[in-house]
């Protein structure tokens, strides 16, 4: 409503219509409007005490007071509703408010007092939803600047427990969560339950310029960590990373980090942790008193705040909560093998020399290429004693070798000759266990696809002939000797078929003499 008593006050005491306005922040037609209706009317400062505004307008404007009496007064309970919908405005609003007026034959208020009687309204019943700030708009997170002191239990030296703060703007409900770091699995993981105890998920996702969340932030390209772009699809929800050096857009987040650091940190000072669970155990007894504390200057807590007016507005959880994942890159060695830090997993042997991108979750490890997902293993939370490898990933040599037993080299030792199975036999029994003569059967396989089984089942036999530990190096070198004798033998073989016919020159050294003779 218009100040009508301070416009005449102060045109009184000599100020300017100008001043005037300037002064109570309504326009120069309104004071000029209201200075010449008191003259017409034969109104003067000053007044009595009970009078108010309100009479002075039925007195100076009473044609504006009927019209006004008569103007279809909005639904303020609806429009209040309205408002936290995403997108709504007041002038949206009112817009609507005159289509109805036109329907029903009624008159409505101008845009002016429509807005103001709607902040009057939510003035006077203590409407606690800020209109700046959407119910189920965006959650801002962050991880708060102090830390609480975990012991070790043994040695007496402490380690921080970082605390995650995520903090919904409109109804400013928090959830905190301790970490014993700050790295992406932990970032991830505190979203996740951070929905949960939300019980819903926000449109947008509002952090700090974390590496755990956004990977780069210029003023031309956000680019998102890919493990938290993956966490927001699952959800269906948006990341808008704060702007860099702009701390109003997560202003909110740091209000509740230093509530935290008040009514959580600083609370628990003089406690003593000896583990991240009994420090969360402590939080979530702090954090329920904090959500629950009255507000100093509304009704109502941050608790109710989110039941009455925002948790209608969030979305849905999906059925399953996102299992957190860490991505990485590496390239295949000649091994065809990877690591998730403590074990060895095996990959297609065909990948070798080409990078991959791994992902890693709790249970999983999973390798793509080129966008295709190619294999995947279950982790072990235990260190192994061998790498994990799947028969399918291997060479065909590896495959084989694999597949190799006592038997099977028994039953090729066989059809090559009783010789190389009574060495194939010393092989097995040579050592504490069969399999420590596998890679000798092995090779003493290759020699005969090298040699043939003739030569080989020789060699076996000449060297049994004068030792009872054959070796593979002994009967290959065998091997190698009778080659080089042959080849020797078959060279003094061809000289002396030559020789049957004395010294013979060949046709060439007779046509030489004959061109010399003829010269």
């Amino acid at each position: 409503m218009v100040d009508y008593k301070e416009i005449l006050r102060l045109y009184d005491l000599g100020f300017s219509q100008r001043q005037i306005a300037s002064s109570i922040g309504s326009s120069r037609t309104t004071v000029k409007e209201t200075i010449v209706a008191a003259q017409t009317a034969g109104l003067h400062w000053p007044f009595d005490e009970k009078t108010t505004n309100q009479d002075l307008e039925n007195l100076l404007f009473p044609n504006l007071y009927q019209r006004t009496k008569s103007r279809k007064e909005p639904d303020y309970t609806y429009i209040h509703k309205e408002l936290a919908k995403p997108g709504v405005t007041l002038t949206l609003l009112w817009s609507e408010y005159c289509q109805e007026c036109r329907i029903s034959n009624e008159i409505p208020f101008m845009h002016t007092q429509f807005n103001e009687k709607y902040r009057r309204w939510a003035q006077i019943t203590k409407a606690t939803m800020r209109i700046s700030h959407k119910p189920g708009e965006a959650m801002q997170v962050d991880w708060a600047g102090n830390t609480i002191p975990v012991y070790d239990s043994v040695t007496g030296e402490s380690s921080p427990a970082y605390l995650f703060v995520g903090v919904l703007p409109c109804s400013c409900f928090v959830y905190v969560e301790a970490c014993s770091d700050m790295r992406s699995e932990n970032w991830l993981a505190c979203h996740v339950h951070a929905f949960n105890y939300f019980q819903g998920v926000p449109r947008l996702l509002i952090p700090d310029n974390l590496k755990t969340g956004v990977s780069k932030n210029t003023r031309y390209e956000t680019i998102l960590n890919r493990s938290y772009q993956e966490l927001a699809e699952h959800y269906d929800t948006a990341i808008v990373p704060a702007r860099v050096k702009h701390p109003q857009d997560k202003s909110l987040a740091e209000g509740s980090v230093k509530n935290i650091s008040i009514w959580i940190i600083a609370a628990l000072r003089n406690q003593k942790f000896f583990s991240i669970e009994d420090v969360n155990q402590s939080v979530r007894v702090k954090l329920e008193e904090l959500n629950n504390r009255p507000f100093k200057k509304r009704e109502g807590s941050r608790h109710s705040a989110y039941l009455n007016e925002e948790k209608e507005f969030m979305k849905p959880l999906p059925l399953s909560d996102y299992e957190p994942s860490v991505w990485s890159t590496a390239k295949i060695g000649r091994d065809y093998l990877i690591t998730d830090g403590l074990n060895k997993y095996s990959v297609p042997f065909d990948l070798i020399g080409e990078q991959v991108d791994i992902r890693l979750t709790p249970n999983i490890i999973e390798v793509f290429h080129k966008g295709s997902r190619i294999t995947s293993h279950l982790r072990f939370r235990t260190a192994q004693r061998s790498p994990i490898i799947r028969q399918e990933h291997m060479t065909p040599e590896h495959r084989r070798y694999l597949n190799y037993n006592s038997e099977s080299f028994q039953e090729w030792a066989f059809s090559v000759g009783p010789q190389t199975e009574a060495v194939i036999k010393v092989f097995l029994s040579s050592g504490k266990e069969p399999e420590q003569a596998y890679k000798a059967c092995a090779s003493l396989m290759r020699l005969e696809k090298k040699y043939g089984s003739r030569k080989l089942e020789a060699a076996s036999g000449q060297l049994l002939s004068f030792s009872d530990s054959p070796s593979v190096r002994n009967i290959s070198a065998i091997l190698k000797s009778s080659l080089s004798q042959n080849a020797r033998d078959k060279d003094v073989s061809s000289r002396i078929e030559d020789s049957r016919f004395g010294i013979t020159r060949g046709a060439a050294y007779y046509s030489r003499k004959k061109s010399s003779n003829d010269d």
